[in-house]
């Protein structure tokens, strides 16, 4: 069983996951002799489908965020610390 099909997430899965639903409600027969079977099948492979594309997104923001945070340690490396207050929105201070 999963939990939370229907999510701003899985909208691409909505039709099918409507059909599991409308299948589970023909009864505790119809599901317990397999009739439902192909269905769920095909909202695990919607699914998968969906996790996939969310990962590849997260991974590239991800990495955006690194670079941006490597180019900040750059120009702090060089002792510029303008990247750093723009980064955080906060003043730096030297320590003494």
């Amino acid at each position: 069983m999963h939990s939370h099909l229907h999510t701003k997430d899985n909208v691409g899965c909505e039709e099918i996951m409507n059909a599991l639903d409308e299948c589970h409600a023909r009864g505790f027969l119809y599901k317990a002799v397999g009739g439902c079977n192909e269905i769920k099948r095909e909202v695990n492979r919607c699914l998968s489908g969906e996790r996939t594309k969310k990962s590849g997104r997260n991974r590239e923001t991800g990495l955006q965020r690194r670079q941006r945070i490597e180019a900040v340690w750059a120009k702090m490396d060089d002792g510029d610390y303008s990247a750093l207050e723009e980064f955080t929105g906060k003043k730096h201070v030297e320590n003494k």
